[in-house]
């Protein structure tokens, strides 16, 4: 199974919500970040792919390394997708949505039943944002 390598950010706010965006053309919602460009760092594409998503001016420093996630791609199938995450929280009004995406939501546990989300949103990230509402 090919393996999509990419960069992906548990973005948390004030209030606990996370943040969540769907790209356009796609039907599941997932964590904001993207597909590294040669010689980026982990790091470096997130910081790149947030600020053109989203419009975020962030730096490493503002990153925590969550480690390393395999699930199945969302939208690619056959793919699985391999993505080093990391968490940060941002303030809402910061956000706007830019580049390919179509929308983005800030959610909290009691959406995961009715939003589409990507397997690995579902499996590994979510569970480490709201580790108490896991399962």
């Amino acid at each position: 199974m090919p393996d999509i390598h990419v960069s992906a950010a548990v973005i948390v706010d004030e209030a606990g919500r996370v943040l969540v965006v769907r790209k356009q053309g796609t039907s599941m919602f997932m964590q904001p970040g993207g597909k590294p460009e040669a010689g980026e760092s982990a790091a470096q594409t997130l910081i790149r792919e947030l600020h053109e998503e989203l419009g975020l001016e962030l730096d490493e420093d503002d990153l925590q390394p969550l480690g390393s996630f395999v699930s199945a791609a969302a939208n690619e199938p056959g793919h699985r997708v391999v993505a080093e995450a990391f968490a940060t929280s941002v303030d809402p009004r910061a956000v706007t949505v830019q580049a390919e995406l179509a929308e983005l939501r800030w959610i909290t546990p009691d959406d995961i039943a009715t939003l589409p989300l990507a397997p690995l949103s579902l499996e590994h990230l979510l569970p480490i944002a709201w580790p108490a509402s896991a399962g």
